[in-house]
């Protein structure tokens, strides 16, 4: 995908991030909410009487919320291959574009956890010189972080030759 930012009128193609991202992060949400719900209405049930267990029903509609913002995040995320450079934008309210040049890499690292593997995701984490521009791009199905991974290394590799 040589697509080049010298004299580029075009703009870069950008790839989104799978939805098994978003299925785990709402997994994870709703299974914490609903244990908190859980746990609050037992106490406050016990403690306070049962119109108190009510309360707990308020950690479904935190549940609830926090899945709507979960799929407004996930779809803010995404990421761009470039000739010089990797872009990556994210954020809803804040917007936050983190522009990688391929020289500037030290290290290119593709991790995942065990939820992660158990959803086949992959993290892909980029070191740079700078501590600041480290950059991540989460949930990637494993062959494409690899592939990432590959080509950044390479493409890292060919432009820190010079230096």
């Amino acid at each position: 995908m040589e697509t080049g930012t010298e004299g580029e009128t075009s703009r870069p193609e950008w790839v989104g991030l799978p939805a098994g991202l978003l299925a785990l992060r709402r997994l994870l949400l709703w299974g914490w909410t609903g244990l908190l719900g859980l746990g609050t209405a037992v106490v406050l049930g016990l403690a306070a009487g049962p119109a108190w267990a009510a309360a707990g029903a308020l950690w479904l509609a935190v549940g609830a919320w926090g899945g709507v913002l979960l799929g407004r995040n996930w779809r803010s995320w995404r990421y761009a291959e470039r000739a010089d450079d990797l872009l990556i934008s994210r954020g809803v309210l804040w917007r936050t574009q983190t522009v990688v040049p391929y020289g500037r890499m030290q290290l290119v690292e593709v991790t995942s956890g065990p939820l992660e593997r158990r959803f086949g995701l992959a993290s892909v984490q980029l070191h740079t010189a700078a501590a600041a521009t480290d950059a991540k791009i989460p949930g990637l199905a494993p062959a494409e972080a690899e592939r990432l991974r590959d080509r950044l290394t390479e493409l890292g590799e060919a432009r820190s030759a010079g230096l």
